[in-house]
């Protein structure tokens, strides 16, 4: 969801400075010949087209495939991040980095440790977070590079639609001359993944062993796409990472954000003229409208929606009936998703982070109190004995966590586990910096273990004043977890398999442990405060 933990991604230039070209960066894609660079022991191409521009007539519909190209395209820089704000409610990508409705690309990563590439390889494709506002697939320029150096696999990451252009629903608004689609950066997340079916063999993976993974926002694309009918096939394995697997909403309630975000976005124009009951005119500027205003138009929205609707997310999946058919928790509950080996799991403390301009979740004392009215009192009086002195800040805190978060995956985990291999696991390790700070293991923290990143200004403050070795260590364990399971379907021997009988539930943490229903209780008193989930 955000990316309060993450840094503004560094200038692609610097992978291609940094490498040399060869004969094995030149490879064959569908659409035409890419060379990416080849260095230390890694081949990289960045910014493939994998569908086509999505600006002028192209705006608010389902993505097309990619024009062809004859020469060779040089692929050594990222291609330019989605439109988003840069100090807006989550801190954007850098603005260095060219912003575009043409940024629906691919980046790809492989290992290069002999003149004869290896084939067949397992391939890891990442989801990045940031609230469906914010982010890009470049944020962290190294990202990946060390689970393919240490354990083979084939990386990839993506670029799609954020903010208003790729989760609002503003099908309200179509015309038989001009159509508005839904579901738009579900639909990008879906061709990028037909891209690597069709051409990651030329790159040494194998497109039959695809583990999708992402982390927060990213993370509930993956819950989501798992009950994606258009997704079916595409991956093998799944991996979610703090999950806010709830956030998937009805068409009535995304067609209410969609008339609030049009007059967000008049004023953001200054069109004292349009008529706000007019479908046309609304249509018409949503058309018309820079992409940077419209992401203006986008913080307006996201900022009121946890007052005005305290516990949900305005950009969010919506449940059409025909992309995203059913509920995804309910798709889970039936058995309609689909049934492959899934890796899921929360941070310690998920809610520590969201606060100041970031504060999203149901914090406050009227956003709990909100949520406390749609329940029953007897479940109120369970849940209070759960987060003693709500609504304080910690225990406000770690109550909207568990409730975005924590719980959403456990019910993801018991219902997914009756059909396929499940694997949960909690992140407790932290370094001391953040404990000092009151966040310990806060959303997004795992991601810098995972990903080695601390060689960038927050990763650096992190471990400031120690715990870098374990945290690296605890890191490395997950990477060894996430890559046997990328390549077999199973993590290493040591993690058991979730089921409704035991919870066995790995723990990430200074030294890891295996627990059974771990936070039981909890889990008692929130199934029966919320049984919808």
């Amino acid at each position: 969801m955000t990316r309060g933990l993450h840094h503004a991604p560094a200038a692609a230039a610097t992978v291609a400075a940094a490498g040399h070209h060869d004969a094995a960066s030149v490879v064959e894609t569908d659409r035409g010949p890419v060379r990416g660079v080849h260095r230390r022991g890694v081949r990289i191409w960045r910014g493939i087209p994998y569908a086509a521009d999505t600006s002028g007539d192209r705006r608010f519909r389902a993505p097309l495939p990619a024009p062809g190209w004859s020469v060779v395209r040089d692929a050594t820089e990222y291609g330019p991040v989605a439109p988003q704000k840069r100090n807006g409610q989550f801190i954007g990508a850098s603005p260095r980095l060219a912003r575009s409705e043409d940024c629906l690309s691919v980046n790809v990563v492989a290992p290069a440790d002999s003149d004869d590439p290896p084939a067949g390889l397992p391939v890891m494709v990442f989801i990045h977070g940031g609230a469906y506002s914010v982010g890009s697939s470049g944020e962290y320029p190294q990202q990946g590079e060390r689970l393919v150096r240490r354990h083979g696999v084939v990386y990839v990451s993506f670029n799609y639609r954020l903010g208003a252009l790729g989760w609002l629903d503003f099908r309200a608004y179509s015309s038989p001359g001009h159509p508005f689609e839904c579901n738009l950066g579900l639909r990008d997340q879906v061709a990028a993944l037909e891209w690597v079916r069709r051409n990651i063999g030329a790159f040494g993976g194998d497109p039959s062993n695809v583990t999708l993974f992402g982390e927060s926002s990213g993370a509930n694309a993956v819950t989501t796409l798992l009950t994606v009918p258009a997704a079916e096939g595409l991956f093998a394995r799944a991996i979610s990472q703090s999950s806010p697997a709830n956030a998937v909403y009805l068409p009535d309630v995304a067609a209410k954000w969609a008339g609030e975000y049009v007059q967000h976005l008049s004023r953001v124009v200054d069109d004292d003229d349009l008529d706000s009951e007019s479908p046309e005119d609304a249509a018409a500027m949503l058309r018309a409208t820079d992409a940077m205003l419209l992401a203006e138009a986008t913080t307006a929205l996201t900022v009121r929606t946890p007052d005005e609707n305290p516990g949900t997310i305005s950009l969010a999946p919506v449940i059409d009936g025909e992309f995203l058919p059913h509920r995804p928790l309910d798709a889970f509950r039936d058995g309609l998703a689909h049934r492959v080996p899934l890796i899921i799991g929360t941070n310690d403390r998920e809610g520590s982070l969201f606060e100041g301009r970031i504060s999203i979740l149901p914090t406050t004392k009227p956003r709990i109190r909100a949520i406390f009215a749609n329940t029953k009192k007897k479940a109120r009086k369970a849940i209070k004995r759960q987060y003693p002195g709500l609504p304080e800040r910690r225990p406000a805190a770690d109550f909207a966590g568990d409730f975005t978060f924590w719980f959403p995956g456990v019910k993801v985990a018991e219902r997914h586990s009756r059909y396929a291999p499940v694997f949960m696991y909690r992140f407790d390790a932290a370094p001391r910096m953040p404990r000092l700070l009151g966040l310990d293991a806060t959303h997004g923290l795992e991601l810098f273990a995972l990903f080695e990143k601390f060689d960038n200004p927050t990763g650096v403050g992190l471990t400031l004043l120690g715990g870098r070795r374990m945290f690296r260590e605890v890191g490395r364990r997950m990477q060894a977890h996430w890559t046997s399971f990328a390549a077999s379907g199973a993590p290493l021997d040591d993690w058991p398999a979730y089921d409704e009988a035991t919870r066995r539930t790995l723990i990430f943490d200074r030294v890891d442990r295996v627990e059974r229903d771990p936070r039981r209780e909890k889990r008692l008193a929130w199934q029966a405060f919320v049984p919808h989930v």
